[in-house]
C-alpha cells in the first residue's frame, strides 16, 4: 500500500488504515520485541506501541519513513519496560520454551550469520544471541535481519550514524566470537 495514503488514513482515524498498519507491522515489530527483551511481553509491548501510534499519528511529520517512526516507538516502549524492571529489580523468565519458535528471515548478504546458518539450528543461534546484551541483539536484528539502513537505525535509536556503525561492528564481532567458541566460526 502507498505509505502516504496509509498515513492519511491513519490521521483520519480510518479503521482500515489501522488494520493495514497492524497486519503489515505487528509481525516485524513483534520479532524486534522478542529479540530485544527475550521475554513473552511481546503482545503487551505491541499493544502499547499501537496505542502510542493512535494517540500521536497527527504529530507524525513524515521526516522519516513510517516504519522508522514505528520502530522508534517500539524501541522506546521496550526501553521504558526495561527501566521499570530495573527500578523494581524485576526479572522475567520465559516459560514458553516448548512453544514453536518463529523462523528467522533470510540473513542480509554481508552479515555474521551467512557463513554458519546452514549448520546452525534456530535454537543454537537463539542461545548464542541470548549471551549478547539487549543493545547488541537489537542492532543485529535491525540491520542484519530486518535490513534497515544505518540512517534508519540511527533515527530509531536516537544516536549518530557513526555510533550505530561502531556499535554494530562490535556487536557482530562479539557474536562472531561466540560462534567461534561454539565451533561454528573460523
Amino acid at each position: 500500500m502507498d505509505e502516504q495514503k496509509l498515513i492519511k488514513g491513519l490521521k483520519q482515524k480510518k479503521i482500515w488504515a489501522y488494520e493495514v498498519l497492524y497486519d503489515d507491522y505487528a509481525p516485524k515489530l513483534g520479532s524486534l520485541v522478542k529479540s530485544y527483551l527475550g521475554t513473552d511481553d511481546v503482545e503487551d509491548v505491541l499493544q502499547e506501541t499501537f496505542i502510542k501510534v493512535f494517540k500521536n499519528i497527527k504529530k507524525f511529520r513524515g521526516e522519516a519513513k513510517l516504519s522508522t517512526w514505528l520502530y522508534r516507538i517500539t524501541i522506546n516502549v521496550c526501553n521504558d519496560l526495561i527501566s521499570k524492571r530495573k527500578k523494581r529489580n524485576y526479572f522475567l523468565v520465559d516459560f514458553q520454551e516448548d512453544e514453536e519458535k518463529p523462523s528467522l528471515d533470510p540473513p542480509a548478504p554481508n552479515d555474521v550469520f551467512r557463513e554458519v546458518m546452514d549448520d546452525l539450528s534456530f535454537e543454537e543461534l537463539t542461545g548464542l544471541m541470548e549471551k549478547l546484551s539487549s543493545e547488541d541483539k537489537l542492532l543485529i536484528n535491525l540491520r542484519d535481519i530486518e535490513n534497515f539502513s544505518y540512517d534508519e537505525i540511527a533515527k530509531m535509536m536516537d544516536k549518530p550514524v557513526g555510533t550505530i556503525k561502531s556499535k554494530l561492528h562490535y556487536a557482530r564481532k562479539r557474536l562472531k566470537d561466540l560462534l567461534t567458541e561454539a565451533g561454528y566460526g573460523k
